[in-house]
C-alpha cells in the first residue's frame, strides 16, 4: 500500500475508534512519525493531506523543518537533552517529552531568548518500564505544578509511550489510568495549565488509545513502512 492509502486507513481506523466510544474524529489529531524517512516520504503525506508530523532527533525536525512548507506542524516527540532544546523551540509546536523541571526550566529559557511561549506535555511512565522515560504517575501532579510557574511554558496535558505488545489490549489500562490523571490534575485548576491533551497510542495500539481519550496518536510504521535509517 502507498502512503496515501495507509493514512487513509489509519484516518478510517481513529473514525471507527471515535464510533465505538462516542467521540468526536474532530477530537483526535494523526502524528505522522517521520524519524529517519527522507523528505520525499514527508512530501508524499502531505500530498495525501497529512500536516502534522513527529520527530524524535532535534536536528532531525530543525532540517526538515527548513526543507518543507511552512504551514506543517512539528511535534517533538522522542526524548530531549538540554544542548538539543535550541534546534526545537521555534520550530516546534509542541514538545511531547518533558519528564523533570530541569528539562523544564531549560526549555523555558531558550523559549524566553526567542521569545515564544512553548507548549508542552509532561511525559508519564504509566507503566514503569526502566527502559522509558518519564515521571511515575503519582510525582506528575508535583511536577506539573513545578513547571506551571515557568512565564514560557504553557502544560497542555500529558504523554506516554506504552509498552510494545502483541496484544494491544494490555495497554488498556495504561491509557485509561493517564486519561483519569490528565482528568484529575485539571480539576485542581492551576494556573498557566490547560489538561486537554493526551498524546498517547502508536501504530500497535492507537486504536485502544483513541478508545480512552487521546487526542494525539502518534503513527510511524503504520504510515511510512518499517523503520530504516534513511539521510534527509
Amino acid at each position: 500500500m502507498s502512503i496515501r492509502d495507509n493514512i487513509m486507513e489509519v484516518r478510517r481506523r481513529i473514525a471507527a475508534a471515535c464510533e465505538r466510544s462516542g467521540r468526536d474524529p474532530e477530537e483526535v489529531r494523526l502524528i505522522a512519525v517521520s524519524k529517519t524517512k527522507p523528505v520525499s516520504m514527508i512530501e508524499e503525506a502531505v500530498a495525501a493531506g497529512q500536516n502534522i508530523f513527529g520527530e524524535n532527533r532535534p536536528q532531525e525536525l530543525r532540517d526538515k523543518y527548513a526543507l518543507l512548507p511552512s504551514s506543517l506542524q512539528w511535534h517533538m516527540i522522542g526524548h530531549l537533552q538540554k544542548n538539543k532544546i535550541k534546534y526545537v523551540v521555534g520550530r516546534a509546536c509542541m514538545i511531547h517529552s518533558i519528564d523533570s523541571l530541569d528539562l523544564a526550566e531549560a526549555v523555558n529559557e531558550q523559549a524566553a531568548k526567542s521569545h515564544v511561549i512553548m507548549p508542552v506535555l509532561v511525559e508519564v511512565n504509566a507503566a514503569g518500564e526502566e527502559s522509558k522515560f518519564g515521571v511515575r504517575p503519582e510525582e506528575t501532579e508535583a511536577l506539573v505544578r513545578a513547571i506551571a510557574g515557568l512565564e514560557n511554558i504553557r502544560v497542555k496535558g500529558l504523554m506516554t509511550i506504552a509498552p510494545n505488545v502483541e496484544d494491544p489490549q494490555l495497554n488498556r489500562p495504561y491509557f485509561r489510568q493517564l486519561k483519569q490523571l490528565c482528568i484529575d490534575i485539571g480539576q485542581k485548576n492551576i494556573d498557566n495549565v490547560s489538561m486537554i491533551e493526551l498524546s498517547m497510542g502508536m501504530t500497535g495500539d492507537y486504536e485502544v488509545a483513541v478508545e480512552e481519550g487521546a487526542t494525539f496518536v502518534r503513527v510511524g510504521t503504520g504510515i511510512f513502512g518499517d523503520r530504516r535509517s534513511l539521510d534527509v
